[in-house]
């Protein structure tokens, strides 16, 4: 059930008297919409009926049709409106992909648009392009490479994007049957981090609370994350959290323009005069996290503010953790934070002064290699008050893909074969014993250690459902390298992408496209969980079907009955709804899953509250602190840490070159004024970036970023990230880097450049 909101107007909150914020830097929502409209004029009645009747695919927030259970109203999106061609596009033209010349140098966003893959296409190493085959041919071909593999040379890699719970399921199912535990999520590539952080703190890998509590909640704490590009709808929770009395803090080292004040389409007042989101605003440095909230808790232990007996009725390990704030040095606090002593106790006060608060993050967090210390440190602060556990207290790392939530739970990771079921020789006896057939005990790589295991020529296999390693990974070059030195290369898809264009280089290698079909597209309907554990069912949506696209769940497992035709049955399902049996069966907090039929039936694996009543899901029941370090890296003279963000995109897919909430342009990067001045720069002119892996030409955007910093766009700053670092303990890899900032030619005036060989935009060492 939706949650009541306070109603009535409140002028206090404005952002300005000027009706829709005319003039401003915004996003223009209601000419996207009708841009929307045109973009799917071939397909309204199908389009209509996904928006009206499906489970978003888009971010992780979840719906059923436009509705959801935190508010009242219209739950919609640009994301999901953006998102809507792919799911009603037609199919593209096969017969382009019999030259790849002809696709070379293409972007991501162009080969997307070309179309839905309507056919089952394979390519060999020196062909100049892909050949239309069967599906018999497909799967025969697939089977046989891996029949004659060594299953430790085999990995599969599932994104999120708009993977469903049966997908994941059946693919780690497929996985261990094969013999192999190298499988793994994109989560690796956002959230690890904060799953092994939370796993340790309160024994779950998953936000607290449900995102009502946020609607009346003392503080909302933003960390790390810009909510207004990559989950709009949240700002909708935020209006009526405001409302309802709630103060909005911002931890960040950069001063979002989305969160300082938003137009929300949906709410009258808000579309109207706009809404000032952010009340007090903390400016850290890239990478300051640990450091400031064990600033945070080091006041608070100075100043005697905790809460000493839940400390002592419902943890463990808090001496030591104690300890460690208590001698690190203000001074070393300081510099790792990127901010003072003074900003970091004026944080720790207002914190002490709330009774309840839900803390909200994502990557700016998390991508570092200092991940998991970043989230422990926020994990520790939220035990010391006793914020979990309770109404309007929580912990919430907040999700960008709508299936992100489920991978791991449903066992697409190397170290589980679902959630509460690690992979150890205990439990592989027990799931063995479940499924029929027994599965490997070790665990297995990383998505960051596949590629590894490709560029030094250790892995024979690899099957990508969805997924683009070649943008979405640090150093692209690497990758390119690793990727054409696997033999054999399936990719699972409903669109083109630059992976898929990379020629095999082993003299035996193969690509084999397989097109898939979307959520909407499943009979028998499909199911999504959400930040909030909200397990929602989606429906089958009729319309049109593309080319001889099939189900995402059944190629998998076709090609496994093929691999062993012996044991095809122990591996095969007729249907999603045995799928979700069988999930009920591997995963008990799934259980529920079976009985989800019908448009909008859902359930909430652990209730609203997570460790309701101090309870957590630990051997005695504790939940424990843990040391939460610091990053021991420290920034050369002259250089500056460099670090990735979104403009107008979703996760990698690439809408435009314009970003309506900051202005920047895709090729801006992001400088401080001091910096700027320092450097003799300013807007607009030219410069170029210098790291160890690659360099990047842009050109300046004066910001409100913390000096010493400077952000570029994600994917195309990838190549200035070297690839071989990665949080040691979650295998997260740290999207940041050391930067040499060097002015160029002003290619208008003819003046001098400090950087004659400069590249064109972005070259890889």
């Amino acid at each position: 059930m939706a949650k009541s909101v306070p109603g009535g107007w409140n002028p206090k909150h404005w952002v300005n008297l000027v009706p829709t914020g005319l003039g401003e830097v915004k996003p223009h929502h209601f000419r996207e919409m009708f841009r929307a409209a045109w973009e799917n004029r071939d397909q309204l009645g199908y389009a209509w009926r996904i928006l009206r009747d499906g489970c978003c695919d888009g971010c992780a927030l979840g719906t059923t049709g436009m509705k959801d259970w935190t508010m009242p109203g219209t739950h919609l999106c640009m994301i999901r409106l953006n998102l809507l061609r792919m799911n009603t596009m037609p199919a593209l033209d096969h017969t382009l992909l019999e030259d790849i010349s002809r696709l070379e140098g293409k972007s991501g966003r162009e080969l997307r648009n070309l179309g839905r893959l309507p056919y089952p296409m394979v390519r060999r190493k020196g062909e100049k392009g892909f050949r239309r085959i069967t599906w018999d041919e497909a799967l025969d071909l697939a089977a046989e490479r891996i029949r004659r593999t060594d299953p430790e040379r085999i990995a599969f890699y599932l994104t999120s994007r708009g993977l469903t719970n049966e997908v994941y399921f059946v693919a780690n199912k497929v996985a261990r049957f094969l013999g192999t535990n190298h499988i793994d999520n994109a989560a690796r590539l956002c959230h690890a981090p904060s799953t092994v952080a939370l796993k340790k703190a309160i024994g779950y890998g998953a936000t607290t609370i449900s995102y009502s509590d946020w609607i009346g909640t003392d503080l909302l704490i933003l960390v790390g994350t810009n909510l207004a590009n990559n989950q709009p709808v949240a700002t909708k929770y935020i209006y009526y959290a405001k409302k309802a009395g709630t103060r909005v803090i911002v931890v960040n080292p950069y001063k979002e323009e989305g969160l300082e004040r938003y137009w929300i389409p949906s709410v009258t007042e808000s579309a109207l005069f706009g809404t000032r989101i952010m009340d007090e605003f903390f400016q850290i440095g890239t990478g300051g996290d640990a450091a400031f909230f064990n600033g945070a808790l080091k006041h608070l232990v100075e100043t005697g503010k905790l809460n000493d007996s839940f400390i002592r009725e419902h943890t463990a390990g808090f001496e030591e953790v104690r300890r460690f704030v208590s001698e690190l040095p203000w001074e070393e606090l300081e510099k790792s934070s990127g901010t003072t002593r003074e900003e970091m106790r004026r944080f720790a006060e207002i914190y002490a002064d709330a009774n309840s608060s839900v803390t909200v993050w994502s990557m700016g967090v998390t991508q570092h290699r200092n991940g998991t210390n970043n989230v422990l440190s926020i994990a520790n602060l939220a035990l010391a008050l006793g914020r979990i556990g309770k109404p309007h207290s929580g912990l919430c790392p907040i999700r960008g893909h709508s299936g992100v939530q489920g991978g791991a739970e449903m066992g697409a990771a190397p170290d589980s074969y679902g959630m509460d079921r690690p992979v150890n020789e205990e439990t592989a006896k027990a799931i063995g014993k479940l499924w029929g057939f027994p599965v490997p005990d070790k665990p297995g790589m990383k998505a960051s250690s596949m590629i590894q295991a490709a560029h030094g020529g250790k892995l024979d296999v690899l099957y990508s459902i969805g997924g683009n390693f070649l943008e979405t990974l640090p150093d692209p070059q690497y990758v390119r390298e690793a990727i054409a030195r696997v033999p054999l290369r399936i990719h699972q898809d409903i669109v083109l992408n630059p992976q898929m264009l990379v020629e095999p280089g082993d003299p035996e290698g193969l690509v084999l496209l397989l097109p898939g079909r979307t959520r909407y597209e499943t009979p028998g309907g499909v199911t999504e969980t959400t930040t909030e554990r909200r397990v929602i069912f989606s429906p089958e949506i009729p319309g049109p079907r593309i080319g001889e696209t099939r189900t995402e769940w059944e190629i998998p497992m076709q090609i496994a009955e093929r691999v062993h035709p012996d044991r095809a049955h122990l591996i095969h399902f007729d249907n999603t709804a045995q799928i979700r049996e069988d999930i009920s069966r591997t995963v008990p907090a799934y259980d529920g899953i079976q009985r989800l039929r019908e448009k909008g039936d859902n359930f909430q694996w652990g209730g609203p509250l997570l460790c309701e009543g101090y309870k957590f899901n630990t051997p005695d029941g504790r939940a424990r602190f843990h040391i939460a370090r610091l990053p021991e890296e420290s920034l050369p003279e002259g250089r500056f840490i460099l670090s990735t963000r979104r403009g107008k995109q979703f996760n990698s897919i690439v809408w435009g070159e314009h970003d309506s909430l900051t202005g920047a342009k895709r090729d801006e990067i992001f400088f401080s004024r001091q910096d700027a001045n320092r450097l003799g720069l300013k807007e607009g002119d030219p410069v170029l970036l210098r790291s160890e892996s690659g360099e990047y030409r842009g050109r300046v955007k004066i910001a409100r970023i913390r000096p010493g910093n400077l952000q570029v766009h994600w994917p195309e700053g990838n190549v200035l990230i070297p690839y071989e670092r990665f949080d040691p303990d979650s295998g997260e890899p740290d999207y940041n880097a050391v930067v040499e900032a060097i002015p160029l030619r002003n290619e208008e005036t003819g003046g001098e450049t400090e950087a004659d060989d400069a590249p064109a935009s972005a070259t890889g060492s």
